[in-house]
């Protein structure tokens, strides 16, 4: 896979047969058997759906390049998570497809008799999928190597890309996809949140659990709390999370994840636990704001690229997406400010590169609500990327639903998509294949900026009607595939 993959002359072939005159062979469908009924108007199934708010859609006949159908095609839309799409495409361009994050266990002096004389320093590569269990390997090949005391002191670095308190400001506090991030990041930067109901009070946890471990951790803290709402709230205790929860929302038992505010510390605190397990003596964990320099004793590499993009699309998972966003940035220019400057970058390579006309994108996970990207461009864009074999096989597949309304496996109509959901905001792109085989690529965008303006500043993460307008929209992007499969398929 080159790292130019999709650009040059696949991109400019398409420009040429999207803004050509009538093809040489008619788009219309063939004549269907007698009988056999005409798919409903898009604009019926639209006004059937009762979203409010705009609707937007494109198709294009991937063969030919030709855009079949579209509707507010050219105006831009809340891509949603749709955005990780771009930046799959973004980071395999700038990183390359053998690409892996490197995390390092540092000394910054010699080792004497199994006592490191300087500091020990746990830095940071940015790897996003970083958790217990690789930090638990590390501390034992950091024995092995003959390691048994830090004479110095225990610090971290996460220096190597910006640090960043949340994603995107608008969330509430509690929802584990909004964590802070910078270069040196713990699982999915979500600690364990565990309650237990006792003969007095609550038995709570806060760990970095994983497969294998179960460390608890101090750099998250939970009380309970006596009152009627809100659930939670936070505040930052100068070093730690501080949390509450509402008493009478717990009942008997529970747990979820909580996102974390402070990664690199407590990505050290961790590391300092399971390094303990093993017999290394290590002290509190100190934050250090500059590289290190001095002899690199453990690391540890990250899965390839190409498979890290594949969980980010399959999980929808927000703290990847910016990671690898942010790295991409980095290789490319030199140096990353901030996250809003390296959307600005992703934009600039989109439309220049991809030809992703009028896209503006604010984050690469796509919660930012204020990014906008048209289905006519998006849906051209991944044409493109199908000419390369590039995005594809990283799409998990969409699953189309019978009569009765349950996922039918055996339906006739194949679909690998990226779906996207913010309240009140469905997205779903990718490529659908009917019976007669003619490929499409697709891109259908719902919003309703009204309702969505209505529930700004709510702690509440599940709003009234939120459900069940996500529901309806769905259904309408499922009528629309099954639409242009009877119009176009053949």
């Amino acid at each position: 896979m080159s790292r130019r993959f999709f650009l040059g002359a696949a991109l400019s072939g398409l420009t040429a047969a999207a803004h050509a005159g009538a093809p040489a062979v008619s788009l219309r469908p063939q004549l269907r058997p007698a009988g056999l009924a005409k798919p409903p108007e898009a604009a019926a199934l639209i006004k059937a759906a009762r979203l409010d708010g705009e609707v937007g859609y494109a198709v294009i006949d991937m063969t030919s390049g030709v855009v079949l159908e579209k509707r507010d095609g050219a105006d831009g839309f809340p891509p949603a998570s749709v955005t990780k799409a771009i930046t799959a495409l973004y980071a395999l361009d700038a990183l390359g497809p053998t690409y892996r994050f490197r995390t390092r266990l540092v000394a910054t002096g010699p080792v004497v008799d199994g006592v490191i004389q300087g500091d020990l320093v746990l830095v940071g590569g940015g790897d996003p999928v970083l958790d217990t269990d690789a930090l638990a390997s590390m501390a034992a090949n950091l024995k092995a190597a003959g390691v048994r005391g830090v004479k110095g002191d225990f610090r971290v670095f996460g220096g190597a890309l910006p640090f960043e308190r949340v994603i995107d400001a608008a969330q509430p506090d509690q929802v584990g996809y909004n964590p802070a991030f910078s270069g040196l990041n713990l699982n999915f930067n979500r600690v364990h949140f565990q309650w237990v109901r006792a003969a007095e009070g609550y038995t709570v946890t806060m760990d970095a659990r994983s497969t294998k471990f179960r460390p608890e951790v101090q750099v998250a803290r939970m009380k309970i709390a006596d009152r009627t709402g809100p659930i939670y709230t936070y505040s930052d205790g100068g070093g730690y999370d501080q949390w509450t929860v509402s008493r009478r929302a717990l009942g008997e038992s529970g747990a979820r994840w909580l996102p974390v505010r402070h990664p690199a510390s407590y990505a050290g605190e961790v590391f300092a636990n399971l390094a303990r397990d093993q017999g290394i003596k290590l002290s509190s964990v100190k934050v250090q704001q500059d590289a290190p320099a001095g002899d690199t004793l453990v690391s540890h590499l990250s899965d390839p690229l190409p498979d890290i993009l594949k969980g980010m699309l399959k999980y929808s998972n927000n703290l990847t997406a910016e990671l690898v966003g942010m790295t991409a940035t980095l290789a490319r220019t030199g140096s990353v400010a901030s996250l809003a400057a390296s959307g600005r970058e992703m934009t600039a390579w989109a439309r220049a590169d991809l030809g992703l006309e009028g896209a503006n994108l604010v984050d690469h996970s796509g919660l930012g609500a204020d990014s906008r990207v048209s289905a006519r461009a998006l849906a051209r864009v991944l044409t493109v990327a199908h000419r390369s074999a590039a995005l594809r096989p990283m799409l998990k597949p969409f699953r189309m639903r019978g009569a009765n309304g349950n996922f039918d496996e055996a339906h006739p109509i194949r679909v690998e998509a990226k779906t996207g959901t913010l309240h009140f905001v469905s997205a779903l792109a990718g490529y659908a294949t009917g019976p007669s085989g003619r490929p499409l690529a697709f891109a259908i965008f719902a919003h309703d900026a009204d309702r969505r303006a209505a529930i700004a500043g709510s702690s509440d993460d599940r709003p009234p009607g939120g459900a069940a307008w996500n529901r309806r929209a769905k259904g309408l992007q499922q009528a629309l595939i099954e639409r242009w499969s009877a119009a176009y398929g053949g």
